[in-house]
């Protein structure tokens, strides 16, 4: 698929179906944006060799205190934080499979966990900028602070998550009964190289949210974690550390949207998504969003819709589309299709109907829910 979709973006240039006006302001958008993805995962990729988020999943286990019911809710609260501070991505595919190998050591039912880690990878992505990469666009687009932003898009973001944790309380409530042993706390194997993992992993979210650029303050993680590994693992560092599939498709996209736009793909959003920024109006801009991230995947919807936003609550209306949306169809976001591959590599598998009918359970309510929040 990132093949695929880079000689889309490729031959929409070479073939003057994209005006080079039109993708030089892509690549110009894109540039910080795909700074920060590629610092992070570098940062994320690191920090999980280590051994932080097992750690983290350990330090879970032990304060949930043997009851099922309560470590979900902790579970939940870790895959909240991983994404509020490193994104969609790292929950998806980092945290994942720990989450999940931490089931497994304490017998406990797989799926009401993995659930939990995709629905909030995706749901608990709205409050900072940094916690998706549409949240980077949209708040590079609208000249905001990481503190500007996240006082905006805070009551939808609480609104949101009350709604996802209470569905899947609901949902399983019959799994999540009953009590387990708690396990030894696994040993680290370099605990210098996970206390400093623990420390960087700190200072970059402190410093994120005090809204320093996010590309540089990754980069500078990433750096200290790199320069580390050097002089005691150098092993580790590979070039499979950078997502450079990730960052093909990412441009491929950005060029393909970009071109859709300037052949006539605004005004026919425009009709659908309608304008006012009434309750009613801003709830009809999420619904499009949603359904657009589901159809063709959450980013090229996200800058397609960018457009019809114009004002803050209407941009924050797409952005709740688009982040709580895509829990449908499985390519309605990226972090979806990893996380179903790690959930795979896990032995639980995750079919597509399966997953829409889950998804179904919760979206319609979260959007909703979020959409309603705006201004308030």
């Amino acid at each position: 698929m990132p093949a695929v979709v880079a000689l889309a973006g490729a031959l929409a240039v070479l073939t003057g179906w994209l005006s080079q006006d039109g993708a030089q302001d892509v690549l110009e958008r894109s540039a910080p944006v795909l700074g920060f993805l590629v610092a992070v995962t570098v940062l994320a990729e690191l920090a999980d060799d280590a051994g932080l988020f097992e750690a983290g999943a350990s330090i879970t286990a032990r304060l949930g205190g043997g009851s099922v019911r309560r470590l979900f809710l902790l579970v939940c609260l870790l895959c909240t934080v991983t994404t509020l501070v490193l994104s969609l991505d790292t929950t998806a595919v980092l945290l994942t499979p720990v989450v999940l190998a931490m089931c497994r050591r304490l017998g406990l039912p797989a799926l009401p966990f993995a659930f939990a880690t995709i629905w909030l990878a995706n749901t608990a992505s709205l409050l900072l900028p940094v916690s998706n990469l549409t949240n980077l666009l949209a708040a590079h687009e609208q000249g905001l602070d990481a503190l500007t932003y996240a006082r905006h898009a805070a009551l939808p973001q609480a609104a949101v998550l009350v709604v996802t944790v209470a569905v899947l309380l609901l949902r399983h409530r019959r799994a999540l009964r009953g009590t387990y042993a708690v396990a030894p706390h696994p040993s680290a194997e370099d605990p210098v190289l996970l206390r400093l993992a623990a420390a960087v992993t700190g200072v970059v979210a402190v410093l994120l949210v005090l809204g320093l650029a996010p590309w540089a303050v990754a980069t500078g993680g990433a750096a200290v974690l790199v320069a580390a590994y050097a002089g005691k693992r150098r092993d580790r560092l590979r070039l499979r550390l950078l997502p450079w599939r990730l960052v093909v498709m990412t441009i491929g996209l950005f060029l393909v949207v970009q071109g859709l736009q300037e052949h006539g793909l605004t005004r026919l959003l425009h009709d659908l998504a309608g304008d006012g920024e009434g309750g009613g109006a801003l709830l009809r801009l999420t619904a499009v969003s949603a359904v657009a991230a589901n159809a063709v995947n959450n980013l090229p919807a996200y800058l397609a819709l960018e457009p019809m936003a114009g004002t803050a609550d209407r941009l924050l209306a797409v952005l709740v589309g688009v982040n709580a949306g895509p829990l449908v169809l499985l390519w309605g976001s990226l972090a979806t299709l990893l996380w179903r591959e790690r959930c795979a590599a896990r032995g639980v598998r995750v079919g597509a109907w399966q997953f829409a009918r889950e998804g179904l359970l919760v979206v319609p309510a979260a959007l909703v829910a979020g959409a309603l929040a705006i201004g308030r």
